[in-house]
């Protein structure tokens, strides 16, 4: 699948994937802020932002996108950063190819499974869905609409945020979602699951630095996970990113931004 992508700036590449429910958009900030050291790229997942989209949405059809992304962009080794589900396919990607990588950095995300599909966040991840579903966009005469309507489905106003960014306005001002939710409210299950199996076994994973980002105020990488990542990447650093939860790079983009740049210390 050929994936929108947006670039930033010269220097050594590094490829940054977004988490659920966002896009490229939400890493612009930070892509530009070191677009002095390196060449940032910042694809859409598919289903996501300008990507296409697909009923198929796992972690080997995210990774094999990234693959086809980096090839047609030439880049033979690069760095690699995800946040949440981009986390996640950073990690698959790594086990599949970790000859491409210089470095990885994993964002609050742990790549082991732990909530089940009737878990707390299982229900809020498809109450999300459902309120996008809930709305919609031909009959939207405007984002401020959208956003009351929104308001009594979703109690975060962080959330609600993200998701209003997925609302395009198109160029004959009707609204229509960027954001593919039928296929990821039906891909729900293969977006929370482990990749990488619980029995980590002696297939590790070296050559590179890794880092693993945890928010301070986030549950999303629990600490008891730490000695099982380990085991495949025996040369994982463990970051607690203050004052920030799950969305540490709007939380605390400059922690986000000084890890990032320990990749060029290193290589």
């Amino acid at each position: 699948m050929k994936l929108f992508c947006r670039k930033y700036g010269n220097g050594p590449p590094l490829i940054i994937l977004h988490g659920l429910f966002g896009s490229s958009d939400n890493w612009v900030t930070i892509a530009r802020g070191m677009s002095d050291r390196f060449t940032v790229f910042l694809p859409d997942q598919r289903n996501h932002g300008s990507s296409p989209r697909s009923d198929v949405h796992d972690y080997e059809s995210l990774s094999n996108d990234l693959k086809e992304l980096a090839d047609d962009l030439r880049l033979d080794k690069y760095f690699l950063a995800g946040h949440s589900m981009g986390g996640k396919t950073a990690v698959s990607f790594a086990c599949k190819w970790p000859e491409r990588l210089s470095g990885l950095l994993v964002a609050d995300i742990s790549p082991f499974a732990n909530e089940g599909p009737d878990s707390e966040m299982a229900h809020w991840y498809k109450s999300i869905l459902n309120s996008i579903l809930s709305i919609d966009p031909s009959t939207i005469t405007s984002r401020r609409e959208a956003a009351s309507i929104l308001t009594g489905l979703i109690a975060d106003e962080r959330t609600m945020g993200l998701i209003l960014k997925n609302l395009e306005r198109n160029s004959d001002n009707s609204f229509s979602w960027k954001i593919n939710a039928p296929s990821l409210l039906n891909n729900l299950d293969k977006i929370m699951e482990a990749v990488l199996p619980y029995d980590t076994g002696s297939n590790q994973i070296t050559g590179f630095p890794v880092y693993f980002l945890k928010g301070e105020l986030s549950d999303y990488l629990p600490v008891k996970d730490f000695t099982r990542i380990t085991r495949i990447f025996p040369a994982a650093e463990f970051i607690t990113v203050s004052n920030a939860g799950h969305w540490l790079n709007s939380d605390n983009p400059e922690a986000v931004k000084k890890s990032l740049l320990r990749f060029l210390d290193v290589s």
